[in-house]
């Protein structure tokens, strides 16, 4: 079982993810969430553990394999997807989130924008809320307000039906910053303490290639907003774009970017292929001296 490091003054505030009943530190490595998507069309696996023993047995694996987080979504949020009514996401997630808070050792968090799927997830224990809308609905904001779960805070332009139409920035890195910190200041305002909310650049959502390249280049800049950020790159089109062949399987390309956010500090990588992002990042780290986990 997962043990929370003893708590130091000195540790890094981007180190630390207060959740509802636990904290979490990065402390030799990012943290890993892993990735169950109960749907028929998420962009990588869709299909692959609709049914709720697939995703509960999935999602085990995936606590053997290393997650320290398990992030359970019931929509799909691939650019042109259509909304999901909400009781369609909830009887898909929620069998799945009730058996995991029961049977696994690691906090499970809800992939979700929808306010009643998120009461209802926080109802059965779940530790963390991950809104990819960055809890734009009020809604959203006065059901963390009222759970205080740690709430992960992504920026996003338009919606996943809209967000890939053109989207243009000034400077991709000081927009996303600003609106991130903006929303941060938010929550904490309504009583949500500053150590609970994690800061989630969006990558792949409303960006184009050279948007999320910046984003990951200027991470550094994330980082200096004295928050937890989450990189949420796995295996998502750009890498495909990156490598110049759309069709190619993206796991080697998912793991190089994940040792780069490792070496950069980054506090938390939501990735699908949880085994072959934590031996590679774990060997990276050991032999590369200067990366941030050695200050």
């Amino acid at each position: 079982m997962n043990q929370t490091p003893p708590f130091t003054e000195s540790t890094s505030p981007n180190r630390l993810w207060q959740l509802r009943t636990r904290r979490l530190e990065a402390q030799k490595r990012p943290l890993l969430m892993g990735i169950v998507n109960v749907t028929p069309d998420s962009f990588s696996d869709g299909g692959k553990f609709l049914d709720r023993s697939a995703a509960v047995e999935h999602a085990r694996r995936l606590v053997e394999e290393g997650a320290d987080i398990i992030d359970v979504g019931g929509e799909s949020t691939r650019p042109y997807a259509q909304p999901v009514e909400e009781s369609e996401e909830l009887a898909r997630v929620l069998p799945v989130i009730e058996e995991l808070v029961r049977t696994v050792s690691v906090p499970i968090s809800v992939d979700t924008r929808k306010p009643m799927v998120a009461r209802a997830a926080l109802e059965v224990g779940v530790e963390i809320l991950n809104d990819v809308e960055g809890l734009r609905r009020p809604e959203m904001r006065e059901i963390a307000a009222e759970f205080l779960p740690g709430v992960c805070v992504m920026h996003m332009r338009e919606t996943p039906e809209t967000m890939q139409d053109d989207p243009t920035y000034e400077d991709v890195v000081a927009e996303v910053c600003s609106y991130l910190a903006r929303r941060r200041d938010e929550l904490v305002a309504m009583g949500i303490s500053a150590d609970r909310v994690c800061l989630d650049p969006g990558i792949g959502f409303g960006k184009k290639t050279e948007h999320n390249v910046a984003l990951l280049r200027g991470v550094d800049q994330l980082l200096a907003l004295g928050a937890p950020v989450l990189i949420g790159h796995s295996r998502k089109g750009f890498l495909g774009k990156l490598m110049g062949n759309m069709e190619a399987d993206r796991t080697a390309a998912t793991v190089g970017v994940a040792v780069a956010m490792a070496m950069a500090g980054v506090t938390v990588l939501r990735v699908h292929d949880v085994l072959a992002v934590r031996h590679a990042v774990e060997c990276a780290l050991a032999v590369a001296p200067g990366s941030a986990f050695d200050r």
